[in-house]
């Protein structure tokens, strides 16, 4: 199912209303210092209002049926808004492992409680080195010798880890990575925070003793499952990014329209109408590469994957141009922890190395490439 113009117009002026009435300023920063990170009454009211995480689960699963194109909308929105919610992880990582991974009976057994809104999901992949190559993961499963696997090891990075009713795991079997899901009140599971840079995307550390697991997909499919995986979960991160660094250059200009100096707007000065000038290129150059992927995931289109990692490479930079230069434009007060600037940078920075910084994805652009 594809959404017109008119309707993708529609749906981002009702996720914006929602989100500035549930996601001001003062409730995000309320969010940060709270646990668990997000409201649960506001996460039912998207659900239940707007129907936010079935959005583009298939329908068959209770879903609405609709695509990353009407998705990049919601998170262009949620980024906008630095909205504190399950939403990334659970629609983003776990809905579409579940869905990547070919297993129809998993995927029956927890999407319509994702698409409903009433299951909350995670994907645990990083361990101690922060790297999502499945290559790279020590934690293993083994047969239980009934039909079942138990996972030992240790994740860390898992957004929303801590409050997670499903935790997908990728852990390796002699047949290499595979995926795996563990209920939360699992036997052996231990979940603790983790403090990061970005406190308005809530990141735990688990630890997984001998804990029952259930096998998603096939044994050894984990890499495959997780390629896909990556890939649109950068464009759903790359539109989350684009929101923000509109707000950032939002902010900017504001400010610059109504801050005096020497008797004149500062925006007048030519250093911050230049400033201005370069976040807007970068910002539409975010929104056109984001939505371009998007449209390419929708179409199944070959050149998907390297779409893809354009839109996270480009998004990731332009967002932190855009929260640098937002702190800039504001001068003195922009330079304060208090001021929201510093909200956006650090989610800025957290999105630029979520799934490994710079470094990574640029690898990754060009293995998409075939380079």
């Amino acid at each position: 199912m594809t959404a017109d113009e008119s309707e993708l117009r529609e749906l981002r002026a009702s996720v914006r209303e929602f989100l500035d009435s549930k996601s001001p300023e003062e409730a995000v920063r309320k969010l940060m210092e709270s646990e668990p990170r997000f409201d649960p009454a506001v996460w039912s009211q998207a659900a239940d209002q707007l129907r936010l995480p079935g959005l583009a689960i298939p329908e068959e699963y209770g879903g609405d049926g609709f695509g990353l194109v009407e998705l990049g909308v919601v998170l262009e929105e949620m980024g906008r808004a630095l909205f504190c919610a399950p939403f990334f992880a659970t629609v983003l990582l776990a809905a579409q492992a579940l869905l990547a991974s070919g297993d129809r009976d998993a995927c029956a057994r927890f999407l319509p409680g994702i698409a409903s809104g009433r299951t909350t999901a995670t994907l645990a992949v990083a361990e101690d080195h922060g790297s999502w190559d499945p290559a790279m993961v020590s934690a293993r499963a083994v047969p239980d010798g009934d039909g079942g696997w138990t996972v030992r090891g240790r994740k860390c990075f898992v957004i929303d880890g801590t409050t997670a009713d499903l935790i997908l795991v990728v852990a390796r079997t002699v047949a290499g990575p595979t995926l795996f899901g563990v209920e939360r009140d699992a036997t052996g599971l231990a979940a603790e925070p983790m403090e990061t840079l970005d406190a308005t995307r809530a990141m735990a550390r688990l630890t997984f003793d001998a804990v029952p697991a259930t096998r998603v997909g096939a044994e050894g499919a984990g890499g495959r499952i997780m390629a896909k995986v990556l890939d649109i979960a950068s464009v759903g991160l790359a539109a989350e990014q684009a929101g923000g660094a509109r707000r950032c250059l939002e902010a900017s200009a504001d400010y610059a329209r109504v801050r005096h100096q020497f008797g004149r707007p500062i925006g007048s000065f030519q250093a911050v109408k230049h400033k201005c000038a370069d976040m807007l290129v970068q910002v539409e150059l975010a929104e056109a590469s984001s939505r371009e992927a998007a449209r390419l995931a929708d179409e199944d289109s070959p050149d998907f994957p390297v779409a893809a990692a354009v839109a996270h490479a480009c998004c990731s930079r332009a967002y932190m141009t855009a929260a640098m230069e937002n702190i800039q434009v504001h001068g003195g007060i922009g330079f304060t922890w208090e001021h929201p600037a510093h909200l956006y940078f650090r989610r800025a920075k957290s999105s630029q190395l979520l799934f490994g910084g710079p470094a990574v994805y640029h690898e990754r652009l060009l293995d998409r490439l075939g380079i």
